[in-house]
C-alpha cells in the first residue's frame, strides 16, 4: 500500500529532504529533477477527489525504487491541483486558472534554474493540464535555457490486455482505469458500491473524439451525468497493481534516457548528416 513520504522515493530522491547545502553540492549536469502536477476534482461518487495526483505520487513511488543508487533524479513536492474548470460546480473540485497554473510552473522552474539544474520533467497525471503544460515547457526552454521534459504516465502504456480498447478510448475519468489503479493503491478510499459504468454516446463518429485525431471543447456536464466516463464497476486492484507495476517499469527506464539526453547532441548529429 502507498505510503507518503516513506520508501526510497522520499527517503534518497526527495529534493527537499536535503538540506541547502546539500543541495548545492549536488552533481547537477546529468541531474534530472521531477516536478508531478496533478488535479483536486471530483471523480464520480465513488473516488477520491485527489485521484490524479494520488496516482502520479504512487507511479513515481514504484518507478524510483527501481533506478541504480546513483542515478540523478530528484523528486519535487507534487502540485496537487491543476487547471480543473471543467469540472467546476461538482463538490470537492479545487481548480487553478490557466495563468496561474502556467506561472507557478515558470516560477518553480526560474528556481531551480537559480539553484542550478539543467533537465526538468513536467510529470502529469490530469488530463485537463496536458495543453496548458505543454505550452509552459516551450516557455520555461526559452526563458530559462532548461532542458524541459512532459509526460504523462497513461502514454506509457501498461493497460494492455487489461483493459478494453473502448473502455481506453472512453473511459476517460473514473472509469476501468483510474479505479483500479485506485484500488491498488488506496483502497479505503474506493466506494464500490456508488461505482457505475456511464460512457459517451461516441461511436457513431469516425473523426471526432474525447482526446485524440478531431477533439471538441467539453465540460464535464457536457458529456456525464454522474462525473466519470467509463467502466467504474468492472475495476479490480489486481488490475490496478499490474498496470502500476508496468508503468513503473517502463518510466524509470525513461527517466535514465532523460538524464543522458543532450539538445546539443541534435545540432552535432544534423551537422554531420
Amino acid at each position: 500500500m502507498f505510503a507518503r513520504y516513506e520508501g526510497i522515493a522520499w527517503e534518497r530522491r526527495f529534493l527537499p529532504r536535503l538540506t541547502s547545502k546539500q543541495v548545492k553540492e549536488l552533481p547537477k549536469e546529468d541531474a534530472l529533477v521531477i516536478l508531478p502536477i496533478g488535479a483536486v476534482e471530483q471523480h464520480g461518487a465513488h473516488l477520491p477527489v485527489l485521484t490524479d495526483t494520488l496516482i502520479g505520487e504512487a507511479t513515481l513511488t514504484a518507478a524510483l525504487e527501481r533506478l541504480d543508487a546513483d542515478a540523478p533524479v530528484w523528486l519535487l513536492p507534487p502540485v496537487p491541483y491543476g487547471k480543473s474548470n471543467e469540472h467546476l460546480g461538482l463538490p470537492g473540485t479545487i481548480s487553478l486558472s490557466a495563468a496561474t497554473l502556467q506561472g507557478i510552473v515558470l516560477d518553480i522552474a526560474e528556481s531551480l534554474k537559480l539553484s542550478g539544474f539543467e533537465r526538468l520533467l513536467l510529470f502529469n497525471t490530469h488530463g485537463g493540464n496536458v495543453d496548458l503544460l505543454n505550452m509552459a515547457a516551450r516557455e520555461i526552454r526559452i526563458r530559462c535555457g532548461l532542458t524541459v521534459f512532459y509526460l504523462s504516465p497513461g502514454s506509457l502504456g501498461g493497460a494492455e490486455g487489461l483493459i478494453a480498447e473502448e473502455e481506453l478510448e472512453y473511459g476517460i475519468h473514473g472509469g476501468d482505469y483510474e479505479t483500479s489503479l485506485v484500488k491498488a493503491i488506496k483502497p479505503d478510499w474506493v466506494l464500490d458500491e456508488f461505482a457505475v459504468k456511464e460512457v459517451p454516446e461516441m461511436a457513431g463518429f469516425e473523426f471526432l473524439t474525447l482526446e485524440g485525431k478531431i477533439r471538441f471543447a467539453w465540460r464535464m456536464a457536457d458529456i456525464s451525468a454522474s462525473g466519470i466516463a467509463g467502466d467504474a464497476t468492472i475495476a479490480t486492484a489486481e488490475k490496478g497493481r499490474l498496470i502500476l507495476d508496468r508503468v513503473a517499469g517502463t518510466l524509470a527506464k525513461a527517466l535514465m534516457e532523460l538524464c543522458t539526453f543532450k539538445l546539443a547532441d541534435l545540432e552535432r548529429k544534423r551537422i554531420e548528416a
